[in-house]
């Protein structure tokens, strides 16, 4: 029997976020403004990830508004690993965000874990946050994003 894993504390801060990849922006933000009564707490275009995006919250009058949030992705071109995802996959969950305080070094302990990453180092993510993910392979068939908000997020 294999000793249990020692997990710090720290790894993971929450869920950050759930990502919808979606084939237009603006036909979801409808959606979920007009059907779920959500509201856009962020929007930008990614042209690096070859997406643009909004991240849409619950409109909670007078609640807690840093609950998670719904990033809804939709694709700049036919190229990008977005809609390759809807071409695979049809539109739909695409990743399960973790927020965490340090993308390099939750990146290292998972590394040392046998765990695969998508990139050598960190890339920018919505709002100047620093990114990077766990191979769906290496997660149950989920695509894991890791987030380190920036040190004054937007979203």
């Amino acid at each position: 029997m294999s000793a249990p894993v020692d997990i710090p504390k720290n790894l993971f801060v929450c869920i950050d976020h759930v990502g919808i990849a979606v084939p237009d922006l603006d036909e979801a933000i409808a959606f979920y403004r007009d059907t779920f009564g959500m509201e856009v707490a962020h929007e930008e275009v990614n042209e690096e990830q070859g997406v643009r995006e909004a991240m849409v919250q619950i409109n909670s009058e007078g609640g807690d508004t840093t609950t998670q949030r719904i990033q809804l992705l939709a694709p700049l071109n036919d190229q990008s690993t977005i809609a390759k995802f809807i071409d695979r996959s049809g539109p739909g969950l695409q990743q399960l965000a973790y927020r965490v305080t340090d993308v390099e070094q939750v990146s290292a302990i998972l590394r040392e874990r046998g765990l695969r990453l998508l990139y050598p180092e960190p890339k920018r993510g919505t709002s100047n946050s620093r990114i990077n993910f766990i191979h769906p392979k290496d997660a149950g068939g989920v695509l894991v994003e890791l987030v380190e908000p920036a040190a004054s997020p937007e979203h």
